[in-house]
């Protein structure tokens, strides 16, 4: 499996270049500040964020922040990042990959490529992929990715994942009403900044839909209130049906990537200690 070749954006609307505005502000506020304060890097010629551990790292772990391919930042993942970095004593690498719509699919995923390419090319030690909400299908489409280049990963984990840009699942509708951070109409605005023509049932793009069998053991984890809940299902289902050794963890209570956004939030803390138990142990049997 290749990447498509990279295409033309466009502009970004008036509305997320405010909301872009705003993030940035908060990121200049220190608003996710951490000590100690991670290094900023170039990895593969992406800009990345690495935090370590106190101690010998064990492993390292890539992670691709969410935003709906269209915002975001690796400062916003930092408290979350920096927290997994002492706790299970590993490197932690979040890329600020390129978003749409001025740069449409595959140029997020084509930067994801390039820092694992890198980070695999010189650890000796196990690599684990995480990604939340898009950044979880931009892992997922990694994974698939890492497994057609040989690319060896000690497991994924995905947390409340974006995974079908079809945007057709039943729980678009069943939880509209107790999902306060997604939904169906802000999933099709944001797919279709992130397509531009492309098509949604490409594998790269909903790597729901590709060929799953080579990917590594995976730990999925979404509220049970989340428009996305059918994407977690859809994938452990599609993944126990690869032979693949996966755990799906569905929190009652928990909001959208409640982990990464504030370990005080209902599930955040409990969503915690199930993935890193799940990391400690890949990192163990790798």
């Amino acid at each position: 499996m290749t990447l498509p070749p990279e295409r033309s954006g466009h502009a970004a609307p008036e509305d997320l270049v405010a909301r872009r505005a705003s993030l940035a502000a908060a990121v200049a506020a220190g608003y996710w500040r951490t000590e100690p304060a991670p290094e900023n890097i170039d990895i593969g010629g992406i800009r990345c964020l690495r935090f370590v551990p106190s101690a010998a790292s064990t492993g390292t772990v890539v992670h691709m922040h969410g935003g709906a391919f269209r915002i975001g930042c690796p400062e916003m993942i930092a408290p979350f990042a920096a927290a997994l970095a002492a706790h299970c004593q590993l490197t932690v690498i979040c890329p600020a990959y390129r978003l749409a719509p001025e740069h449409p699919f595959p140029a997020g995923l084509r930067d994801g490529l390039s820092v694992l390419t890198a980070v695999a090319g010189t650890r000796k030690q196990g690599v684990v992929l995480i990604g939340d909400s898009a950044g979880g299908g931009l892992a997922a489409s990694l994974a698939l990715l890492a497994g057609d280049a040989h690319i060896p990963l000690a497991g994924l984990v995905l947390l409340s994942p974006w995974l079908d840009l079809t945007v057709s699942t039943a729980s678009y509708t069943s939880n509209a009403l107790l999902d306060p951070l997604f939904s169906a109409a802000m999933a099709g605005e944001a797919s279709a900044q992130y397509l531009q023509g492309a098509s949604a049932l490409a594998p790269l793009a909903s790597p729901l839909l590709g060929k799953l069998a080579s990917f590594p053991p995976t730990f999925i984890n979404v509220g049970a209130g989340e428009v996305l809940l059918d994407d977690a299902r859809r994938m452990h289902e599609a993944l126990c049906s690869a032979g693949v050794a996966v755990q799906l963890d569905v929190v009652d209570g928990m909001d959208h990537v409640a982990v990464t956004r504030d370990m005080g939030l209902p599930g955040a803390a409990q969503t915690f200690a199930t993935l890193a138990t799940f990391i400690n142990a890949r990192m163990k049997a790798h």
